[in-house]
């Protein structure tokens, strides 16, 4: 069945997402947004464990940043279960490794962790404006972004950090065979559109497209343009 669930990413809450899963609805892809798990524990295999009981199989999973990750993850371990994997924004790996640099500097990431133990609710405020970096009017989008944004809850937050700090998708990647789409931002701050090629190198088969002028919340921003997009794939991998 062609239908689609998508996770949010980190600490912003489903509300950037909503115009894309009504994009998408409004084009005929039946589109559910999920919440993330609220969990106190970074242990990969918990957020795992609570996703895969609780959404729905035999459709497509999808996510952005944190959410396309985990989406990813899932998508790996259920196999044939799952009809193709979607990700907006997302890396293999969020924090950059000797074996994976195309990825958030260790120390820029220790800094924004440590920010956000001391303080959660101005942390929060000052990653929807780096969020909204490298759009057309990033001041206009992070108002919107911080408009939507949850209610602070610290350790969940701390819990969720760490989690992207752990999580090594290669594996996962590689090892899903259904069609997988993942669409990376030309001016994304948080993950450099030159890890294109490296994450197309993992895939045993799909596409990885970089859009231009948009940054890590292209969800809010493109809209329109990302549900023809994801539109566009998922038809033609039910037509194969």
């Amino acid at each position: 069945m062609n239908r689609l669930i998508l996770l949010p990413g980190w600490g912003l809450g489903p509300a950037a997402l909503q115009p894309l899963v009504e994009a998408l609805n409004a084009q005929g892809l039946p589109t559910e947004l999920a919440e993330l798990p609220a969990l106190d524990s970074a242990d990969p295999e918990a957020w795992l464990n609570e996703l895969d009981a609780r959404l729905p199989a035999d459709g497509w999973l999808g996510g952005w940043s944190l959410g396309g990750m985990l989406a990813t993850a899932l998508a790996a371990r259920r196999g044939a279960r799952c009809r193709g994997l979607l990700t907006l924004a997302s890396n293999a790996c969020f924090v950059a490794r000797d074996d994976w640099p195309q990825a958030m500097d260790p120390l820029t990431f220790a800094a924004f962790r440590t920010g956000c133990s001391v303080n959660a609710t101005t942390t929060l405020k000052r990653f929807a404006i780096l969020c909204a970096e490298g759009s057309a009017d990033p001041r206009a989008l992070g108002r919107q972004l911080q408009r939507g944004l949850p209610e602070a809850e610290p350790a969940r937050l701390l819990a969720g950090l760490d989690l992207l700090a752990a999580l090594d998708n290669r594996a996962a990647l590689a090892g899903f065979t259904g069609p997988q789409l993942h669409l990376l931002a030309e001016h994304d701050q948080l993950l450099p559109a030159s890890a294109a090629a490296d994450l197309l190198a993992l895939l045993p088969a799909g596409e990885v497209d970089v859009l231009e002028g948009c940054g890590h919340a292209l969800v809010l921003e493109q809209p329109q343009a990302l549900a023809a997009l994801i539109g566009e794939f998922v038809r033609e991998a039910g037509d194969d």
